[in-house]
Parts: C-alpha cells; structure tokens; sequence
C-alpha cells in the first residue's frame, strides 16, 4: 500500500511540475513593445507617428502574443493605418498615455480616419485617451466656409475578435469609434464625450457587422450615440448612459436600393439624458430591399428627452433635397418594455412608418412617459402593433 501511494505521489508530482511549467512558458510567449524604444516622445510635440507604426510592425511580425505598450505622456499622432495579415493573433495596445490628434485639421485633410485597424485579429485596446482636437474644424463647419468633412477617430475595418476596453475618445472631428465590416466586437468601459453641439461626433457607430457587444459606456456627444448601421447582425447593447446627443439610432436607412438588413438587436439598461431622441428607427423615404427586425428596447430611463421612442420613415434632416418618395424598408417585430421617464415635448410615442409596407408586430409593454407632470401623447401613422400591460402615454396602435 505504501508503494502504492508513493507511486500515485511521484506520478501527480510529475504532473504539477509538467503543468507549472507549461504555465510559466504561456506566459513567458507575451512580448512586450515599448513605444519609446522606437522613437516615441510623450512630449506632445514631437511627431510619433512612425515610432508607433514601427511598433505595430514589430508586434504584427511576432509568433507570439504581443503588447504595445504606450506610458503616460502625451503622443501627438498624424493618420496612422495598423493593418492585418498578422503572424501574431493576440495583439495588445496597453495605454497609459494620450493620443493626441494634429491641432491644425487640415493636417488629417486627406484622412478618412485617423486611427484604423484594417482586417486585424486578436487585437485588444486597454486603457488610455484619444485626443482628436475637433474643435477647431467644428467652428470651421459652423462658419459655413469651405471645410474638409473630418477624420473618424478609431476605426476597425474587415477585422474580428476585437475588444477595448476602458478607452477614453475626446473631441473627435466626425465619428468616434467605427465597426465596420467585423465579428466578435467587445467595446466595455469605453467613455465619449464631445460638447452637444458638435457636428456629426457619432459615438460607436456599427455597421456590417456580427457579433457586437457595448457595455458600461458613457457616451456625450453632439449626434448619435449610438448609431446602427445597415448589415448589423446579433448587436449587444447594455448599461450605456446617453447624452447629450441624438440617441440609440437604428438608420438612417434607404440611403441604397439594395442595403443588407439589421436583425436581432437588444438594447437593455439604457439612461437618457436630456437628447433628442431616445430609440429611434429611421429610414428615408426612397425605394429599398432593405429590413429591421427582432429588435428589443428593453428597461430605460428617458429624462426630458424630446422624443422618447420613434419610428420614422420619413427622414430628412433639414428638410433639404427630400426623396419625397416612399420607403421600402420593412420594419417587424420591435418590442418597447419597462421604458419611463420623462418627454420635453407632448408627442412622447411617434411611429410614422411607411404607407407601402407598414410597421408591423410592433409591441409596447409597461412604458410609463410623461411630459411636464402631465399626460404625453401618441401619433401612429401606417403601423400595427399590440399593447401589454400599463402603457402611458395611450397607445395608438
């Protein structure tokens, strides 16, 4: 017996030992990259693009998991490209520092995006700000004169199995954060913030997309916070706080005669703060083969939000060069539960669906709006749904 036992001690001993050290290799195959080591200075005046391009050269070329790891400093970037086809599959940005865009716009001129990853894999952002300097192309916007659209802060393109985390974006020109083209998208922590008045500041826009999941952000900016894209496909929305801004936004849609469809999103736990919108489902009125459905709105708070829940198959910002015509998008199965709060305007319930292919399987449950200490309103336009529990406003379905 006691032979025994010694042979079961030996052989286990072995066996922890042979595990310890698979261990300690797994994490011994991390390299880390400092940006300094290539050139970088976090000064916030001089140019490190090409010491944070070096740097991505270096972890894309590695067999093994990589960090590239930027300390705290301030790191003034022009456009930067990190593109794909990667030895590495596990690639980390670890930020302490802050990104800082050029102060002169014209210098991203050219530059759809500022920072773009490009059909990457494995790659994760942690921590740290993003600086885009949009103020001074905003007031060029707001004066009316010949202006460049503006760079898109963050952009992921044709990538997958993504996450960032904890990231700050500051003033962006146009768009903060982009999805377009991915799968398997983690965005956690994440904050916005731009003035309100800022034009075109989306917050995460997503689109093409599979497989997306936004938790825990706070999002301040001048449009929407969140806008939806055509092509979105099993979207996760949870925990985000919005405003100021324009909303969770499904659209706009119909811009194309042939779009893909959004399908199967849940937006859960949503605070909305003094916008324009709340959840809205826009299209423009123009033939499309376009669709929304399996969308669920579900335990929101909306205070003094001027419109709380919309549907609007009409859009036309400005009313300039309207379409006119009618939408061929098919909106179904859109379920509105346990939304309260508060509406700055009387209409706190408005869906103005197409006259060709109404709204339909449309349903609102345990929605409490008020506008004022009063009664809200509801206006239904071409639209067939179902009412369950106790929804005030009343229900015009």
């Amino acid at each position: 017996m006691e032979r025994l036992f010694s042979s079961l001690f030996s052989s286990l001993f072995i066996i922890l030992f042979i595990l310890s050290i698979n261990l300690a290799s797994s994490y011994a195959t991390t390299t880390t990259y400092n940006v300094l080591s290539f050139g970088a200075k976090g000064n916030g005046v001089t140019d490190s693009t090409q010491a944070f391009a070096k740097s991505w050269a270096a972890a894309c070329t590695s067999t093994e998991s990589a960090t590239i790891y930027v300390p705290k400093g301030r790191y003034l970037l022009g456009s930067v490209a990190f593109k794909g086809d990667c030895k590495s599959s596990d690639i980390t940005f670890r930020i302490d520092g802050t990104l800082v865009a050029p102060a002169d716009y014209r210098v991203l001129d050219q530059a759809d995006n500022w920072l773009s990853f490009e059909g990457v894999s494995g790659v994760s952002i942690i921590g740290g700000a993003l600086d885009a300097k949009g103020s001074s192309l905003w007031a060029c916007k707001a004066s009316g004169t010949n202006c460049p659209d503006g760079a898109t802060t963050l952009s992921f393109t044709n990538s997958n199995n993504i996450r960032i985390n904890g990231l700050l974006s500051l003033n962006s020109q146009m768009f903060h954060i982009v999805i377009n083209g991915c799968e398997d998208v983690h965005i956690e922590g994440v904050t916005v913030i731009a003035p309100g008045n800022s034009p075109n500041t989306d917050g995460i826009h997503v689109q093409l997309s599979t497989n997306v999941k936004i938790t825990n952000c706070t999002i301040k900016t001048g449009d929407d916070c969140i806008p939806i894209g055509p092509g979105t496909k099993n979207l996760w929305i949870e925990r985000v706080t919005c405003g100021p801004g324009h909303g969770i936004s499904i659209g706009s849609l119909a811009k194309d005669l042939v779009e893909e469809g959004v399908q199967n999103v849940t937006v859960f736990k949503t605070v909305f703060t003094g916008t324009t919108n709340g959840f809205r489902i826009k299209s423009w009125a123009r033939p499309s083969n376009g669709f929304v459905q399996g969308v669920r709105f579900i335990d929101a708070v909306m205070r003094n939000v001027q419109f709380p829940i919309v549907i609007d198959q009409n859009y036309c910002p400005h009313n300039l060069n309207c379409p006119g015509q009618v939408s061929g998008i098919k909106i179904s199965d859109v379920i509105y539960q346990d939304i309260r709060g508060t509406s700055a305007t009387p209409i706190a319930i408005k869906f103005d669906c197409s006259p060709k292919y109404p709204c339909q399987g449309i349903r609102l449950q345990n929605i409490s709006l008020r506008h004022l200490k009063q009664a809200a309103q509801s206006s239904c336009n071409n639209v067939i749904g179902k009412v369950f529990g106790l929804v005030q406003p009343n229900s015009c379905l």
